[in-house]
């Protein structure tokens, strides 16, 4: 007597593969237009390596400005558990971006060079999504959005996140409602300008940090602020490192100054009271 399998979805364990139009999952996901966004420019192999990787950053970035946005509106409602959860997610999507460089990180000038001309005058600090990273850590500079003209909704989305306070500015506001004494210099400070570090906001950290029974909560949003910044240094090291092993000194693409600039960039702290503070406690 011959056996006839079920049929997927009749009965059995088997999933459905039937489907009218395309999967849901196609639905949800946009698989076939992600994997298909990718248009190497050159006949070397290795350039679909380094367009996809750079792909898989920008989408990194993307959720981790969702994450520092959620968690800024938290702080600004004082709704601190919502902002620490967004915090503890970003810190996973920071590692996760950060080992973005390993496909990248041991490029030779001769891997590099391969499909360098390729990339024009492209280069990795004209990242739209990159800069509202850079804004809501209290970098912020105009001068930034210029090469973003040409694209209207993508210059107004920066011109909106310059001009927001940043994510730092929401937690320190916060601890002025909490009755700490932040500076009236700082909390009505121009949003649109880099951040400055401020001696008074060091010590508001130290005292915090000095008596962590009493300050329990306010102790756990600076060590999540802390670990952001930590691993957004590391991103920032990673790339001078992969950098400087696939071109070392050369001026970058699209004009910047390359390793120059990266080193000037690897030796900034962010949030950088939080830093300074602890050699007070």
């Amino acid at each position: 007597m011959s056996h006839t399998p079920d049929a997927p979805g009749a009965g059995s364990d088997a999933p459905n593969l039937d489907f009218a139009g395309t999967t849901p999952y196609e639905d949800y996901v946009q698989a076939d237009v992600l994997t298909h966004l990718q248009q190497p420019r050159s006949d070397d192999p290795g350039e679909l390596v380094f367009l996809v990787t750079t792909q898989v950053m920008e989408l990194w970035f993307t959720v981790i400005v969702h994450e520092w946005e959620t968690a800024a509106r938290a702080l600004r409602e004082d709704r601190v558990p919502r902002a620490l959860d967004a915090l503890k997610r970003s810190v996973r999507e920071l590692e996760a971006l950060n080992a973005s460089w390993k496909p990248l990180g041991q490029l030779t000038p001769a891997q590099f060079n391969a499909y360098r001309s390729a990339l024009g005058e492209g280069s990795g600090f004209q990242s739209a999504m990159y800069r509202r990273m850079e804004f809501l850590l209290g970098e912020k500079s105009a001068s930034m959005l210029v090469p973003h003209r040409g694209a209207p909704r993508v210059h107004a989305e920066l011109e909106k996140a310059l001009q927001e306070p940043s994510l730092y500015d929401e937690a320190l506001a916060f601890l002025a409602r909490r009755g700490l004494p932040v500076p009236r210099t700082v909390l009505d400070r121009d949003p649109a300008l880099r951040y400055e570090p401020s001696p008074e906001v060091e010590a508001v950290w130290a005292g915090i940090y000095a008596d962590p029974d009493q300050n329990a909560e306010l102790v756990r949003l600076g060590e999540a602020l802390t670990d952001v910044g930590e691993l957004v240094w590391r991103w920032r090291n990673d790339h001078l490192v992969a950098t400087r092993r696939a071109m070392g000194a050369k001026t970058g693409t699209g004009g910047s100054a390359g390793v120059a600039w990266l080193e000037k960039r690897a030796t900034k702290s962010v949030f950088p009271e939080l830093w300074t503070a602890r050699s007070h406690v």
